[in-house]
């Protein structure tokens, strides 16, 4: 925890205005907030942005380093601090480390064991060595047959605070597009052309065998424990209201509108990618996230696949014209937050943690602006 500090100079964004002035923090909480001419302070932000720090609920980040290369297994300890750096540097206080489980292929990490990884994730934690406060978010693959079995090493883990239930068959959901689903495996993945084809045709089978008693076992478990449930990549009306039955908080990257549409008509949080806001569009071929935020449909950005995308895009929106920034930052900090039911972050306010951002705003030579992070408190202590 930290001793006081005060952070002066500052264009601090708050929940519904920009406001220049002070902030002070007291035993890891933010104490104080003051606006117009700032007294002098421990720290002199130069006129920088304070945006409170970024909650990331969905980040393939980890495993990335985990498996840099298609069957090449990292060492969990380097992966894990290199992750957890990256994630910090882009403005990332809170992350939740999304581990999929479910894969029949024994060499994939999906199809592997996590206890020795989740062990060596507390172990961190509990020597105080991770700049970011680190959640688990399980990626549960309902078609696969050891879906349940992988799951063990987090039945009953304290940092297990998200479930979502996926199903990538492909011809439905994330993959109507087979062939998209073809550069995907064997691109990312390094499958051949026969093994795809082995594993689209086995897909059938095994979604009708295993899906529907993999996807009650889950949403039992959620709400036996109190955990966040969220769907995943809903396209029809009908998936949404299933989960909305189920209990889901969230929809996570629903491929159309109809489904977007469906999710806010039905409470969900949307959530969508930062780097389909940066690239202009969706990698797989489906709904444009600056398509949902045009018509007030986007309520959470994950980083997804590149941690600098989270506030990359939140910035991209405002500049475009499809968010204040207020509510571009919200969609980083609060609302993922409180979907997650971390109700103590997500808003520079009295009394939450002194999760903090100092960001520049940067311009490069076609025009185009970039934030920079130029600073990181977790709890009031500077990790960047």
């Amino acid at each position: 925890m930290s001793v006081g500090m005060v952070f002066s100079n500052a264009r601090m964004v708050l929940p519904s205005e920009v406001v220049s002035g002070s902030l002070s923090v007291a035993g890891g909480r933010i104490d104080a907030i003051h606006d117009g001419p700032s007294a002098e302070g421990t720290i002199d932000l130069d006129g920088d942005y304070l945006l409170p720090g970024l909650v990331e609920i969905h980040t393939d980040n980890f495993e990335r380093h985990l498996m840099p290369r298609p069957k090449v297994h990292w060492n969990p300890l380097p992966a894990l601090l290199a992750h957890d750096a990256e994630v910090a540097a882009a403005g990332i206080t809170t992350v939740f480390d999304a581990l999929g489980v479910g894969e029949a292929d024994p060499e994939s990490l999906r199809g592997s064991t996590w206890g020795s990884t989740l062990s060596m994730l507390d172990a961190c934690a509990a020597q105080d060595v991770l700049r970011a406060d680190h959640h688990l978010h399980v990626r549960c693959e309902l078609p696969a047959p050891n879906t349940i079995e992988l799951f063990e090493p987090f039945r009953g883990h304290a940092r297990v605070s998200l479930i979502s239930l996926m199903d990538h068959t492909p011809g439905q959901r994330q993959w109507e597009n087979i062939e998209l689903a073809r550069v995907y495996y064997t691109g990312k993945k390094g499958w051949s052309d026969s093994k795809f084809e082995l594993r689209v045709a086995e897909s059938g089978r095994l979604q009708t065998e295993y899906a529907q008693p993999h996807r009650r076992h889950f949403v039992d478990y959620c709400r036996t424990h109190g955990i966040a449930l969220a769907s995943h990549d809903d396209t029809t009306v009908a998936h949404v209201e299933q989960a909305h039955a189920e209990g889901a908080s969230m929809s996570e990257f629903p491929t159309t509108m109809a489904a977007a549409r469906a999710a806010r008509a039905h409470g969900l949080a949307n959530v969508m990618g930062g780097p389909n806001v940066m690239r202009g569009g969706s990698h797989s071929g489906n709904v444009a996230a600056a398509d949902l935020a045009r018509d007030g449909l986007l309520d959470i950005l994950s980083s997804d696949y590149v941690p600098s995308s989270l506030l990359g895009a939140a910035m991209r929106l405002v500049d475009d014209g499809l968010a204040t920034l207020p509510q571009a930052v919200a969609m980083v900090t609060r609302t993922p937050a409180h979907a997650a039911r971390l109700h103590d972050r997500g808003a520079l306010a009295p009394g939450l943690r002194a999760d903090l951002v100092q960001v520049r705003m940067c311009t490069l030579s076609d025009g185009a602006r970039h934030p920079l992070v130029r600073g990181v408190w977790r709890e009031g202590r500077r990790v960047i």
